[in-house]
């Protein structure tokens, strides 16, 4: 299935200015209500060592790796909504928020090289955003990302234009090994409504 011509999100804030705040200010409220909104970042902490490297990639206000920052981890956050990452930094200061399309990719340490990570995450339909053209460069640059033993966990659900088959042969495309494949971010067996899927560098 094609997927669309231009990011989902860029269009969708193009189309109502105000899109993001309103996005913002949903999570806010939720945490207020007493909503669990941490499910994603427990179970990518059960999967890192701890003081690892992760980047939460598309990270919106930072719920995920804002929480995985106060328990320690070494998290950067990337989103190309500037609004969003505000919020972020302002929210969560224990980690490093950047505006960036994931499609163009490029964190860089204090010493100028590319950064590697141990884990990163993608949550919350984000790669459902992409426009068609971004779906592989976004992949390709987080498999630049990784570190060599390192792994990707990105989660989305069906019915967004970007079937789980056409996902992971995008994903086989630019390196990438699929290694477990689940239905829910408590990690139950594979169903077709939704997918969290684990990656990692395929060997050479």
């Amino acid at each position: 299935m094609p997927g669309p011509t231009e990011n989902v999100w860029l269009a969708t804030v193009r189309a109502n200015p105000e899109h993001a705040s309103n996005y913002a200010r949903r999570w806010s409220n939720f945490v207020a209500e007493g909503r669990d909104v941490y499910g994603e970042a427990r179970t990518i902490d059960a999967m890192a060592e701890r003081g690892s490297r992760i980047l939460d990639a598309g990270c919106g206000t930072g719920r995920i790796g804002g929480w995985l920052a106060e328990r320690g981890h070494e998290v950067v956050g990337v989103d190309l909504d500037e609004t969003l990452i505000r919020v972020a930094r302002q929210d969560w200061p224990q980690a490093s928020w950047e505006v960036q399309n994931l499609a163009d990719l490029n964190v860089v340490t204090d010493t100028g090289v590319q950064a590697e990570f141990d884990l990163i995450v993608s949550a919350g339909n984000v790669v459902t955003f992409f426009a068609d053209a971004e779906r592989r460069p976004a992949l390709a640059r987080m498999q630049d990302h990784l570190a060599p033993d390192g792994r990707l966990v990105v989660g989305f659900g069906a019915g967004r234009r970007y079937d789980f088959d056409e996902f992971e042969a995008d994903a086989a495309h630019v390196g990438l090994r699929l290694d477990q494949r689940y239905s829910t971010w408590t990690l139950r067996p594979p169903a077709n409504g939704f997918l969290v899927a684990v990656l990692s560098k395929r060997p050479d």
